[in-house]
């Protein structure tokens, strides 16, 4: 079915379906020490505080030797001085502050029964300290806050460094990354195939990063004016792919629904059509909601009133007209849910956990795998046209 006709039957069944709540289950996970990159620095490849970045890194083995998955931790961003300052103080903008260890779960499992097709691949996590999603270069430092706009050069140091441990004999690799890890995915995916041997089989796999172009519910343009602070502060326009920035505004190819069609590698999309972290950022942002009357609703779409509901489902549907708006393209794949959720392929009850949300019958890990081996393409929309509570 299209994206034209899945929409009007989206549309046409709004109200005729209820929600229901799906329960994930918990697995184990690995847990893999920490990395500090120290010859980053001489780079200029630095957290927003000038300390080292990171990374976790669990070698590969057996047929997954050359095979490498490189994951983009998540953490949102900063887009002025003082949320800056802020994150510099804590994990998200420091390596000072980060957890020594890390679990790695979902994509990142080392088990076979839990991630059958790439347990045995170089995994590594990709710790998140510049707030542009790698996308900043800034040369002046804040020297009054001492604050590092330089996320484009952490994401180019730690590549460069994985390449000379091993990735520059890479037959696979995966670029891959949730929230503003899923984001920063899409925009140096082109990148990462680049700095990858002309040999190898490249492709990205963006989670809950597909952050939509959407209006507040006081028809505001809230992540728009939030989008141009964060490429203005962090100076993300020279590494943004160019050309989107050559046909409009730098600021909107921050947003996947504009920069996606610009994307060469092949890349899939996993996201949730009402993501819970639009819902209450996007749609409701904390100052126009000064009552808290949307708290439970956005806690819980159980709670939820039916107005509150019919604004929620106008925003799935906002969200799968951009969907709808994207150039087609045979390499490109997507699993898109009706969860009110956000994040996914890290969580112990999604990938190819039994609990995970399933489109075709297949679980996201399932449909990753068969998109990436190239044994069959994979462009499904939830038919389920309700959102609904999916706990992780």
């Amino acid at each position: 079915m299209s994206f034209k006709k899945m929409t009007l039957t989206f549309l046409s069944a709004l109200l005729a379906v209820s929600c229901a709540t799906h329960v994930l289950g918990v697995g184990d996970a690995l847990i893999v020490n920490m990395t500090i990159l120290q010859s980053a620095t001489a780079q200029g490849a630095v957290c927003l505080d000038g300390s080292p970045p990171a990374y976790h890194l669990d070698r590969g083995h057996g047929s997954g030797i050359h095979n490498w998955i490189i994951f983009l931790d998540q953490g949102g961003w900063c887009n002025n001085t003082a949320d800056c300052l802020y994150r510099s103080t804590m994990h998200l903008g420091s390596s000072k502050h980060m957890n020594q260890q890390s679990y790695f779960t979902g994509i990142l499992y080392n088990r076979s029964e839990d991630n059958p097709e790439f347990y045995n691949w170089n995994r590594v996590k990709v710790k998140y300290c510049d707030g542009s999603s790698f996308t900043g270069d800034v040369e002046q430092v804040d020297t009054e806050n001492k604050l590092y706009f330089r996320g484009a050069r952490i994401f180019k140091a730690i590549m460069e460094d994985l390449w000379s441990k091993g990735m520059k004999n890479a037959e696979n690799a995966i670029l891959t990354g949730s929230s503003a890890g899923g984001l920063a995915t899409i925009l140096n995916c082109d990148k990462f195939k680049s700095l990858l041997p002309n040999v190898a089989r490249v492709k990205c796999v963006a989670d809950a990063g597909f952050f939509l172009d959407g209006k507040t519910i006081a028809g505001t343009s809230y992540i728009e004016e939030t989008y141009r602070s964060i490429v203005n502060l962090h100076g993300s326009a020279k590494n943004l792919p160019s050309a989107c920035t050559s046909v409009m505004e730098p600021s909107l190819c921050f947003f996947p629904q504009n920069v996606v069609p610009y994307v060469q590698t092949p890349l899939f999309i996993i996201n949730s059509i009402y993501d819970s972290w639009q819902i209450n950022n996007t749609l409701v942002p904390r100052y126009l909601d000064p009552e808290l009357v949307w708290d439970h609703c956005k806690a819980h779409l159980s709670n939820c009133t039916l107005s509150q509901h019919l604004i929620i489902q106008d925003f799935g549907v906002e969200f799968l007209k951009a969907f709808d708006g994207l150039t087609p393209s045979f390499t490109r794949g997507y699993f898109l849910t009706s969860c009110h959720t956000h994040l996914g392929i890290l969580q112990t009850g999604f990938w190819f956990s039994p609990t995970s949300p399933r489109l075709l019958h297949k679980t996201i890990g399932e449909a990753v795998a068969d998109w990436y081996f190239e044994r069959a393409r994979f462009q499904y929309i939830d038919p389920y046209p309700c959102a609904r509570d999916c706990k992780v």
